[in-house]
Formats: C-alpha cells, sequence, structure tokens
C-alpha cells in the first residue's frame, strides 16, 4: 500500500515539475510514517518540506501545490490534510483496508513477499567460526540474523546464497591440533608443559579421547605426519559438532556453501590467493618493504597499509581474506553481506579496500556488525565456568530454552546494539515471554477455528462475509497491522534489519489478544462469526507466515 501512495505522491510532484510550479531537480526520498497523533489520517509524509528547502518555498505552500496535483486513480486516498509545517495527512479509504483481508486469502502463505530483488543475487557469509572450538552465544547471535536475513531476503525475490567460510589452515588450527596432542598425551600418563597459547576448554580432552578410541594408545605424537593427522582430526571434529549445533538451530548450509579456505585458496596446483595478489600487484597497489609485501590499503581509506605476505613468507590472514572477497566477485553476485562479530569493526576499511583497489564498487559490500550478548538468569547475569577455556555454548542454550525462543531472543534487538538474554524468560509460558506471546496468538486462533468447525462454521471465503460488520476500532487496527507486514518485510530486506519483524510480531500478537480477551468469535450471530473468524484466520496467517521467516515454529496448540 505504501508503494501505491508514494507513487501517487511522486506523479503530483511530477506534474508540479512539468507546470513550472517547482523546479525540484531529483525527487526526495519519500517516507510514509504513521501520524503520531490518533485522528491525523492513516499515513504521513515530509516530502514537501524536504522539497520547500531546496525551492526557497515556503513548505505549506509546497504541500498545497503538491495536494492539489494529486490525481488518485485508485481510489485508496479517502481525505488528504495539510498540518503544522507542511505535513501532508493521508486518510485511506476503509473499503481498500478491507481488501487487504482477501490479499491475505489470495496469497496465504506468500503473503508478506515481494519481488524487489528480483534478478539480483546475493551472497550472505555468516557465523564462520574457527573450528578451533564449539558455538557459543555470540556465534549464535550471528547465526539467528544471518539465516533470518536469508530467509526475508529470499521472501523479498533475490537469489540468495549462504556461506560458512571454514578457517582451516594456519596458526589456530594448528594450535588446535596441537592442544589435543597435549591432553592425548595426558590421557596416557605422560607429564607434559603445554605452551601458553594453546586451548584449555574440556572438548579438547573430548577429542584427544575420540582420538585414542580410534588410533589407541601407541602412536609416535612426534612424527610430523602424526601431528597432520591430530590437526585433520580435531578440525573434523568440531566441524562436525558445529555442523551438528547449527542443524539444531535450524541453520543449514548445504554442501557446497562450506568454503574451505585450505581447500578454495590455497589449492596446490593454482593458488588463488597468489593469483588475487598478483591482480594487485599490477594494479600497483602493493609494495616491498622489510622482506614483506604490503597492500597500500592506506590509499583506500585504512588506518594504516597491510601486510600480506611475511618476511618468514607466509601469508597473512589478510592475504586470505582478500582472494576470498575476489573470489566472491568473481562469482557474479550483486550483493555482498557479511555478518561479523563487533570484534571486527577494524576490518571493514580494510576489506573495502580489496574492492576499491580492484575496481570494483565497494556499496556492493554490506556489513552487519553481531554486538555481544549478556546472558542472565532471573536478571542477573550467568556466571562464567571457574576453569579457564569455558564459556557458555549454543548447545547449552538450545537444549536449555529451545531453538524457538533462542532464535526469537536474538531477534529481538538491533544486531549492533547489546542483548540481554534472560534465560528464565526464555522458557516462561506467560506474556511476559514475547516468543511464547506470539506463538500462543497462533494457537489461540486454531482453537477458535476448532472451536467454530465444532459449531458447524467454517472458515468462509472472502466472498461470504459481511465485512461492514467488522465496525471496532479494534478491528480496524489489527486489519490495518496485518496491511503493513508487506512493508515490513521490504523494510527488513532494504536494511538488512531483521529485529523488525520481531518487533511488528509482537506489536500484531498486542492488539490481537485484547481484542479476542473482549470479543467473543464464535456466537449466535453466524455472520458475525463469519466475519470475525475470517479476521482471526488473516491474523493466524500473518503470523505463522513471520515467524517461517524466522524458522521459528507456528504451533497448533499450547
Amino acid at each position: 500500500m505504501k508503494d501505491i501512495i508514494i507513487a501517487i505522491i511522486k506523479d503530483a510532484i511530477s506534474a508540479c515539475k512539468d507546470k513550472g510550479l517547482l523546479t525540484v531537480a531529483e525527487f526526495p526520498s519519500i517516507i510514509l510514517e504513521k501520524p503520531k497523533r490518533e485522528g491525523f489520517g492513516d499515513f504521513a509524509t515530509n516530502a514537501a518540506m524536504l522539497i520547500a528547502s531546496k525551492e526557497g518555498k515556503q513548505p505549506r505552500k509546497v504541500a498545497e501545490l503538491i495536494v492539489k496535483e494529486i490525481s488518485d486513480k485508485t481510489g485508496i486516498i479517502k481525505k488528504l490534510d495539510i498540518a503544522g509545517p507542511g505535513f501532508i495527512n493521508i486518510l485511506i479509504d476503509k473499503n481498500c483496508w478491507e481488501r487487504v483481508l482477501k490479499d491475505i486469502e489470495t496469497a496465504g502463505n506468500k503473503y508478506g513477499h515481494t519481488d524487489i530483488g528480483k534478478d539480483r543475487k546475493v551472497l550472505i557469509e555468516f557465523v564462520s567460526a574457527n573450528p578451533t572450538g564449539p558455538l557459543h552465544i555470540g556465534h549464535a547471535r550471528g547465526a539467528a540474523v544471518g539465516d533470518t536475513l536469508a530467509n526475508i531476503l529470499k521472501a523479498s525475490g533475490y537469489d540468495v546464497t549462504k556461506e560458512y567460510y571454514i578457517n582451516d589452515r594456519g596458526v589456530q588450527v594448528y594450535t588446535l591440533g596441537n592442544s589435543v596432542r597435549f591432553r592425548y598425551l595426558e590421557l596416557h600418563g605422560k607429564e607434559v608443559e603445554p605452551p601458553q597459547d594453546y586451548y584449555k576448554g574440556e572438548y579438547v580432552k573430548d577429542i584427544a579421547r575420540d582420538f585414542a578410541a580410534k588410533y589407541g594408545s601407541n602412536v609416535d605424537v612426534e612424527s610430523t605426519e602424526v601431528i597432520i593427522s591430530f590437526v585433520d582430526f580435531a578440525k573434523d571434529a568440531l566441524l562436525a559438532q558445529i555442523q551438528k549445533d547449527l542443524e539444531d538451530f535450524g541453520v543449514k548450509f548445504d554442501k557446497d556453501e562450506w568454503f574451505s579456505e585450505k581447500e578454495k585458496l590455497y589449492d596446490a596446483s593454482s593458488m588463488p590467493v597468489l593469483q588475487a595478489l598478483d591482480k594487485l600487484e599490477e594494479k600497483g597497489v602493493t609494495f616491498l618493504e622489510d622482506d614483506a609485501m604490503w597492500f597500500r590499503t592506506m590509499d583506500f581509506g585504512d588506518d594504516k597499509n597491510r601486510v600480506l605476505i611475511k618476511k618468514d613468507r607466509e601469508f597473512t590472514y589478510f592475504a586470505s581474506d582478500v582472494a576470498y572477497h575476489l573470489n566472491k566477485i568473481e562469482r557474479g553476485f550483486d550483493t555482498i553481506i557479511n555478518v561479523w562479530g563487533a570484534d571486527h569493526h577494524g576490518y571493514e576499511a580494510r576489506i573495502r579496500a580489496i574492492f576499491k583497489a580492484l575496481g570494483y564498487d565497494d556499496k556492493m559490500l554490506k556489513i552487519v556488525f553481531i554486538q555481544l550478548v549478556t546472558l542472565l538468569r532471573n536478571g542477573a547475569p550467568v556466571p562464567m565456568g571457574k576453569r579457564e577455556g569455558e564459556f557458555v555454548t549454543l548447545r547449552q542454550v538450545i537444549d536449555e530454552v529451545g531453538k524457538d525462543a533462542c532464535r526469537f531472543f536474538f531477534l529481538m534487538r538491533k544486531s549492533d546494539a547489546h542483548l540481554d538474554f534472560d534465560l528464565e524468560l526464555a522458557k516462561k509460558q506467560a506474556p511476559e515471554n514475547p516468543v511464547f506471546y506470539v506463538q500462543y496468538a497462533h494457537a489461540r486462533i486454531s482453537s477458535i477455528i476448532k472451536h467454530a468447525k465444532e459449531n458447524g462454521i467454517s472458515i468462509p471465503a472472502y466472498e461470504e462475509i459481511d465485512l461492514s460488520l467488522l465496525n471496532q476500532d479494534e478491528e480496524l487496527a489489527i486489519i490495518k497491522t496485518l496491511a503493513s507486514f508487506p512493508d515490513i518485510i521490504k523494510g527488513c530486506a532494504t536494511s538488512l534489519e531483521p529485529h523488525r519483524l520481531t518487533f511488528y510480531l509482537q506489536e500484531l500478537a498486542g492488539i490481537f489478544h485484547p481484542y479476542y480477551n473482549k470479543n467473543r468469535v464464535v456466537t449466535d450471530n453466524i455472520e458475525l462469526s463469519k466475519a470475525r473468524l475470517f479476521l482471526c484466520n488473516a491474523v493466524k496467517i500473518v503470523i505463522k507466515n513471520g515467524l517461517a521467516l524466522l524458522n521459528v515454529s507456528a504451533p497448533e496448540e499450547m
């Protein structure tokens, strides 16, 4: 609906321009918002005020010019008013709101979907945790955001590819394998003094036990070949655990969506990483200093230049970043989305430098930052384990509160804002638990439909209901909220902000429950029952569609 109104306003501005009433060179970004005060219409826009600042005219005068030229052939607009310094308030005809129910009936589980991303390819890389330990709650929030964004973008018509980048070479993975080797020696009574940087969690001991179970107790732990076996065994064990935890969290990467740094960037026959660095060298943006190869990232907005190949001839992690992002570009994506933890803020400038240096528009790169999560229990912080290397894992949270609550709670705030996650609240079967409150609305309507059917009333078709019977303010408020669902999905997709969807679902549940508590749906008045039942079913469809994008279940009973 918003798109239709915006188009009408744009046509009016064009008409003003054609008549010489305005000289605006380009359209302002027209935004429709709900007026803050009831009775001021359904939408308001400040377009006239934005134009007035460039025209040298009074905003109200510009608003009058625009309103006079508005031609609404759709019949959607009932009334226009000019308020305050130049806001244009718009009242929508009630019949248009009622047609929203028909749209929901017709579209069903596709209601809310759009085609704004048609013919555009998107790659969204998220989680990408190093396979050196189990996933923790910070990774979990990134997984929920990335996976939901992928769902929303698909529902908006984009051709979406998800990807997990596996950092399976280099110092960290070697350190993991060596840590397992030390634990293996301890298991067999050997006294060892491990280095300070080794991994200390209990999971390392578990992997060492599994290694011993597979290979026995007499392994020559000093041979290079066996050390590599420890590395590969530990990495593969943790990747399998990560994959299982993600799948139980509702996040699934297809086989070809696991991108191995070792296999795809350091393939011995082609060495894509060297090919990528050669391209930088051809562009004249590298230099040698102190026996190392550097990238002039400062020329492209970074705060300092970055090393690509160290003096010991080892590639840096940034060299892999160069090769990986060039690989993404060359696969033909229109938009490349990286979902990163908050500790990666400092990486943005150097990654954008890759695009700029290679001659690509860095606007194709979108970065979504994930802030930290604080786990609470009844409002108090959850203490971490006293043993070094312990942390709260995704698995622990899933096992305690379940996938649905876990995903919903991780999406209840903007991703770059700190999140408090109260475990006890997430488990409550009560209205103060947001996910329960939304799911209960769906289950409640399912119960209403079942009760109606038992009384001989099935969900009617749109043509069978008398919409004039839905004459309460609460009923119109519900319909208006249902009408905004496609705009919510579009807004989530264009802003890359999935938290807007959880806000919306809470709002919808928040107006439905009081309406239900006040009004009986199934009554002796069959026509009224049919109208209310149809409205309730529309709410059920939208809640289910919204929860599906979050990958949260919509239970029929609770």
